[in-house]
């Protein structure tokens, strides 16, 4: 674990660590002297056991001597942490899931790439409470606001065409998603709204649902998917899937009108990663401001070092005044 030290102008203390060695050693010269005519009759002698721990308690005191410096230094490990403040942005995606959008212009489907896409640019907004709606002929609404996008993303799972009636409402899908920011207090209100095709079902028609918008605070994209020309769309017979070029039809006109009215923008994605390059984009255009304040929680770890320390010093003095005893 990383330490910090609170007082770490005690370290200036390990200076003294050159005097104690010197002074050791000026003890031992200083040790009186016997002198012998011949040193034949210790030969024999074996040195003892304690003869080689001579040095110990010495080694031992200087251990303590450094334990304590280091203890009265204060070392402390910290716990870190963040409060993290947001300007929340609240996003409602409306997506079309009517026949056309399983065209295959986009791999593998219109549908299945906006589906993969969406959940990309929801993992990228941790901090946004995001809700879906999807529409054809009629709306409904698949997970409203929530910050639990583990929820939403599995809930793209079950998306698929036929849900519902089949049609293209425009006006309805984006209606649903206003009726589902109308209420919030976020600091950013926004829909993005996604279709390929021209509004030909529903009760409401998409610029009143934008002038609502509008009139709520609420900033809409709108983004056009699909190819220009045609594009090959799958239809069942009764010899199986069989392939028909279809006349992409997407009104721009009302799309860039409700974007305009709503003080948003309008994109067309003509593939994957055109499609792609627009979810970049409105994720740059609409960035939650993150305030962060950081602190730090501090423990005191001294007392290992300390008791270290204290437990040297007395196995010093139980050695020198027993086991390593010298004689005056």
């Amino acid at each position: 674990m990383p330490f910090t030290f609170k007082n770490p102008e005690f370290f200036w203390l390990f200076a003294l660590l050159p005097v104690l060695f010197y002074r050791y050693w000026r003890v031992g010269a200083a040790q009186g002297e016997v002198r012998f005519s011949t040193l034949q009759g210790f030969r024999a002698i074996k040195p003892n056991v304690r003869v080689y721990l001579r040095h110990v308690p010495f080694v031992l005191r200087v251990c303590a001597f450094c334990l304590l410096v280091v203890a009265i230094a204060r070392p402390q490990s910290s716990a870190k942490g963040q409060n993290v403040e947001t300007e929340g942005i609240d996003i409602v995606l409306a997506m079309d899931i009517s026949g056309s959008m399983l065209a295959e212009d986009f791999k593998p489907n219109r549908i299945e790439a906006s589906k993969k896409l969406a959940v990309e640019f929801i993992e990228s907004r941790p901090n946004d409470r995001i809700g879906l709606v999807v529409f054809s002929g009629e709306s409904f609404t698949q997970c409203p606001l929530t910050t639990d996008h583990d929820v939403l993303k599995n809930l793209f799972g079950a998306i698929k065409s036929g849900m519902v009636l089949d049609g293209t409402a425009i006006g309805l899908g984006l209606s649903t998603a206003v009726s589902r920011l109308k209420d919030s207090e976020a600091k950013s209100k926004v829909v993005i709204l996604l279709t390929d095709g021209v509004n030909n079902s529903g009760s409401v028609a998409p610029l009143t649902s934008a002038e609502i918008a509008r009139t709520f605070g609420i900033r809409v994209y709108t983004i056009g998917v699909g190819t220009y020309g045609f594009a090959p769309y799958p239809v069942q017979t009764p010899f199986g899937i069989q392939y028909q070029n279809l006349e992409v039809q997407i009104d721009e006109d009302v799309m860039k009108q409700i974007a305009q009215m709503t003080n948003g923008r309008y994109f067309r994605a003509t593939s994957n990663t055109k499609l792609q390059e627009v979810y970049n984009e409105i994720d740059k255009l609409e960035r939650t401001k993150i305030f962060v304040t950081e602190f730090r929680r501090y423990s005191e770890e001294f007392y290992p070092f300390a008791l270290a320390a204290a437990a040297l010093l007395l196995l010093e003095i139980l050695l020198r005044y027993t086991v390593l005893r010298s004689i005056p």
